[in-house]
């Protein structure tokens, strides 16, 4: 029987053609915004719950504090956006690409993420808690701390990414390259199940597997 490998996330192409410039301080909780761009924007404090945007762009956007709870974001690209709190629980992602931003507090718990990328982001804390991914890429991103408690995880990779801590608690994994991703604390080993990691990294989390395993070591 051939031996499977890592899958690769499965990354559709955003393509955004013909948009109109609008106001995104015009829109509002629930509305539906399709094919639009949003540049040079502050809306901090917003309450943009519930609201869809398709095929949409947005560019050095200012965004905290803003509540996107059940908010859905398909074929979007967001560059330049700066939020220090970002209230997304229950949201959904499809296709959806993030560069060059920077999030502090994310609040991404019980989401739904298709075919996401994040490239040259700075993400303080990054909580998926329970959340649904599927295809998701961090490239070149520095995060303090991923919570993938009891998030269901489908072909997620790690391309020269950072993280101090990364909690895979009841996790469920599969084909989740974590060889990419230098972090520096690991909770919840069980939920690694799934994951693949290289040789140096197992070497460096083996006071770790021990730990978790009540190995005693002694010279």
């Amino acid at each position: 029987m051939a031996k499977l490998s890592t899958q690769p996330p499965r990354l559709d192409p955003i393509r955004l053609v013909n948009l109109e410039d609008r106001d995104l301080a015009e829109v509002r909780a629930h509305d539906r915004q399709e094919g639009e761009r949003y540049e040079g924007a502050t809306i901090d404090g917003a309450d943009l719950a519930g609201v869809t945007f398709s095929e949409c762009e947005f560019d050095d956007v200012s965004a905290n504090e803003v509540g996107l709870r059940g908010a859905a974001f398909v074929e979007v690209a967001l560059r330049r956006l700066n939020a220090p709190i970002l209230q997304a629980p229950r949201s959904r992602f499809r296709d959806v690409e993030l560069r060059d931003s920077r999030l502090g507090n994310a609040e991404f718990y019980e989401a739904n993420w298709q075919s996401v990328q994040f490239t040259n982001c700075k993400i303080g804390f990054l909580n998926l808690r329970g959340a649904v991914l599927k295809d998701v890429l961090f490239t070149n991103c520095s995060i303090d701390e991923i919570d993938l408690g009891g998030a269901s995880v489908t072909r997620l990779s790690f391309v020269e990414t950072q993280a101090k801590t990364l909690d895979v608690t009841r996790a469920t994994l599969e084909h989740a390259d974590l060889r990419g991703l230098e972090m520096r604390e690991l909770h919840g080993l069980e939920g690694l199940k799934g994951a693949t990691m290289n040789s140096f990294q197992v070497a460096e989390l083996a006071a770790l597997f021990a730990q978790q395993l009540g190995i005693k070591t002694e010279n």
